[in-house]
């Protein structure tokens, strides 16, 4: 019986997406849940099982086409007996002799006691590498992630294949030398989303951006005094990122304009943080959520950005994990970043930019001491959010970092 593999719903306002890798070629006999293929979103990409075990049959959207909601992908043959149909030019016994060879392929793949990570496969077909070249590290020899990026270092791989984007950029006349030295690669669909949604923030809101300078001696010391006890209760290390997200979620509370938003002639104030994260990735920068942040305690928000950024890293963060925050908080420091102006977040109109932690000359009670700074930086729509306001944000956030303690005493 054949079986029509569809694209699945992709989430809330998503009706299209790419097809980036196609893990199996007609003919190729699957298991029931078997990734078939990867689709990628304008954020987040989205794997298609099969819906039981079979062979597959047909093809129909090719890798780099761009599909709708529900679009037909291909056609399954139930069962596993089956094979793909003859091209109208070979003879029916020549279609015959071919599928025992790729029935007969299936308990090959499947000597291994697990499916290899989905990830790992979206590597291995745009490395150009197959499973025989990979030397898998997981659990019954599995292939990981990190073990296709091994075999790329030690070149055994051809260059990657980028998924493909509609996306037009002007440019002038190359010379002839330099364009035979040039390399054109098509635009993922996540990274145009990230360039039009950069641009049209620029574009839309009011944006400014002023900056202030905290000193991180008090949290590290405090980190350093507790953090043993910390890991050893929760199960989690003690960063630096809990204390910015509850010293933002503190400083929202006294002013509450930068935590809303525009809707047409509305301000939406919204009475919850729903604090975004930005976690850099191969593929781009993405924004998972940490929902209701201002009711989590240290420890549980240390838990839920390891996990999102975890799934971040790994391609497996879905819509709704990156839908509906209401502020953000991007960490350039981790790249060594000292000063930047980050760009807001639509439809948000805050975003705070962590930056490098540096040893620094600064007066303190009339001596000149040495002391870890980091520049901190608060993009804000101007539209809604006037200059004293974000300047007393930035204020309650130095503050509460400087001296951790008022955050326990909400101070």
């Amino acid at each position: 019986m054949s079986i029509e593999v569809r694209v699945p719903t992709l989430g809330e306002s998503v009706s299209e997406a790419t097809i980036a890798t196609w893990f199996k070629k007609p003919g190729d006999a699957v298991a029931a849940d078997e990734m078939l293929c990867e689709l990628e979103t304008d954020k987040v990409t989205v794997e298609v099982p099969a819906p039981s075990a079979g062979v597959l049959s047909e093809i129909i959207a090719q890798e780099g086409e761009t599909v709708g909601v529900n679009a037909l992908l291909a056609i399954l043959t139930e069962g596993g007996a089956g094979a793909a149909p003859a091209k109208a030019a070979e003879a029916p016994k020549e279609a015959a002799k071919e599928a025992p060879k790729e029935v007969e392929a299936a308990p090959a793949s499947a000597a291994k006691a697990g499916e290899d990570a989905p990830s790992a496969k979206k590597a291995m077909a745009e490395a150009g590498l197959t499973a025989d070249q990979v030397t898998g590290t997981g659990r019954d020899g599995r292939i990981m992630k990190e073990d296709v990026q091994k075999a790329v270092a030690s070149g055994g791989a051809s260059a990657p294949a980028a998924a493909p984007a509609p996306v037009t950029v002007p440019r002038g006349p190359v010379p002839a030398d330099d364009a035979a030295r040039e390399e054109r690669v098509r635009m993922t669909r996540l990274r145009a989303t990230i360039a039009r949604r950069l641009k049209d923030a620029q574009n839309t809101a009011a944006m400014l951006t002023t900056y202030n300078e905290v000193d991180m001696s008090g949290i590290m010391a405090l980190r350093d005094e507790y953090k043993t006890q910390f890991e050893k209760k929760h199960g989690v290390k003690l960063g630096f990122m809990s204390f910015f997200v509850k010293a933002c979620c503190h400083a929202l509370k006294e002013v509450p304009e930068v935590n809303a938003e525009i809707d047409g002639q509305d301000i939406v104030y919204k009475n919850y943080v729903h604090m975004g994260v930005a976690v850099g990735t191969p593929s781009g920068l993405v924004v998972p959520v940490v929902r209701d942040a201002d009711q989590m305690g240290f420890a549980a928000i240390e838990k839920k950005i390891g996990e999102l950024g975890l799934r971040a890293r790994d391609g497996k963060l879905s819509m709704a994990e990156m839908q509906g925050g209401s502020f953000t908080i991007s960490n350039g420091g981790v790249y060594g970043s000292l000063m930047s102006s980050p760009i807001l977040n639509p439809p948000q109109s805050g975003i705070l930019g962590m930056h490098k932690i540096q040893d620094r000359p600064v007066v303190v009670n009339g001596q000149i001491v040495i002391r870890p700074m980091m520049y901190l930086a608060l993009s804000y729509d101007h539209r809604i959010v006037d200059g004293k306001g974000a300047v007393t944000f930035l204020v309650r956030v130095k503050e509460a970092l400087e001296d951790p303690r008022r955050l326990l005493m909400d101070l």
